[in-house]
C-alpha cells in the first residue's frame, strides 16, 4: 500500500454533480482512514446542507503542500488551473471528468473509485509533463512571473492590425514575425491553441517546445520545434495596438511596445496519473475525430 494519507481535491466551479461525488468520496476515504481537503472555493456550506458531508478546506496556496495526491473533478480547464495552483509542488495529479475523454482529465467519473483503489495499492503510472516559466519584462522591471502547462501567447485584439514580434532562441535572433500573434507551447499545449493555428501535435512526453505564428503575413513563416531547454525571448515591436500576453488562456496582461516575454523550461513538472489501459492516440482520435 502507498503512504497516501491526505488527498487534496479541486472541483470545477458550480458543477452540480460534483457535490454528490464529494460526499461519496469523503465517506469512501474515511473508511480507509484517509483525509480529504479542498481549497477555499469548495462550497462547504452548500455541500453540508445538501449532502450532510463535511469537507475540510485550506487556503489555495497551502492545498498542494499538505497532500499526497491531488484529485481534480472537472475538465482540462480545471486541470490547467490546478497546475498553476500547485506552484512548485510535484505531487501526482489525477483528473476525473464527467463527460468524454479529456487530454488531461482522462478518468471518466465511473472509474473514480476503481482508480483510487489501484492508486492506494501502488498500481499506477505517472507521466511527467514539461511546464514553462514565463516572465514579462517592461524595461528592467519584472511585471510578472508565472508557470504554465499549455502555452504562452502574444496576440492582438479583434480590431488591432497585424503586429510585429521579434523572437530570439538562446540569444540568437530567429525572426521578426508579422502576424496576428505568436504561440510558445509545450507538448501538452500542442493540441490547444497551437493546433488551431496550424502547429504540429507533439507527443506529450517529448522534450520539445513549439513556436507557432498566428496567421502570419508571410505564409513561409511556419511553426518551429525547438529543444525544451532553450531560452526563448519574444518582444513586441508594434506601438499603439491592443496586444496581450496570455498564459494558458486563463491569465492575461496588457502589453506595451518593447515589452518582452522570457520563457524557459520550469524546474517543476506536472505529474499526471495515467490509466493503465491508456492510449494517447485514443484521445486524439476521439478529440480530433480522425477517420470520421
Amino acid at each position: 500500500m502507498t503512504s497516501i494519507k491526505r488527498i487534496g481535491v479541486v472541483v470545477k466551479p458550480h458543477h452540480a454533480d460534483a457535490l454528490e461525488t464529494l460526499c461519496r468520496l469523503t465517506e469512501w476515504l474515511t473508511q480507509r482512514e484517509i483525509a480529504l481537503v479542498g481549497g477555499p472555493e469548495i462550497e462547504r456550506e452548500r455541500v453540508e446542507h445538501q449532502t450532510g458531508c463535511t469537507i475540510a478546506s485550506v487556503r489555495s496556496e497551502e492545498l498542494a503542500r499538505g497532500v499526497d495526491l491531488m484529485l481534480v473533478l472537472g475538465g482540462d480547464g480545471t486541470m490547467i488551473a490546478t497546475a498553476r495552483l500547485m506552484g512548485d509542488v510535484e505531487v501526482p495529479v489525477i483528473g476525473v471528468n464527467y463527460g468524454g475523454l479529456g487530454y488531461l482529465a482522462e478518468f471518466p467519473i465511473g472509474e473514480l473509485f476503481p482508480a483510487l483503489e489501484s492508486i492506494l495499492a501502488g498500481e499506477f503510472k505517472v507521466e511527467t509533463r514539461v511546464m514553462l516559466t514565463a516572465e514579462l519584462w517592461r524595461g528592467e522591471t519584472l511585471v510578472t512571473r508565472n508557470r504554465v502547462l499549455n502555452d504562452v501567447v502574444i496576440n492582438k485584439s479583434a480590431l488591432a492590425r497585424i503586429i510585429e514580434i521579434e523572437a530570439y532562441l538562446n540569444d540568437q535572433f530567429v525572426n521578426l514575425f508579422r502576424a496576428d500573434g505568436l504561440i510558445v507551447a509545450t507538448p501538452t499545449g500542442s493540441t490547444a491553441y497551437n493546433l488551431s493555428a496550424g502547429g504540429p501535435v507533439i507527443y506529450p512526453t517529448m522534450n520539445a517546445v513549439v513556436i507557432t505564428p498566428i496567421c502570419p503575413f508571410t505564409l513561409s513563416n511556419r511553426p518551429i520545434v525547438v529543444p525544451d531547454d532553450s531560452l526563448i525571448q519574444v518582444r513586441l515591436m508594434t506601438r499603439n495596438e491592443e496586444v496581450a500576453l496570455t498564459l494558458d488562456g486563463q491569465v492575461g496582461f496588457p502589453l506595451q511596445a518593447g515589452d518582452r516575454a522570457v520563457i524557459r523550461k520550469s524546474k517543476t513538472t506536472f505529474n499526471l496519473v495515467q490509466p493503465e489501459n491508456r492510449n494517447y492516440f485514443d484521445v486524439l482520435r476521439d478529440k480530433l475525430k480522425w477517420g470520421r
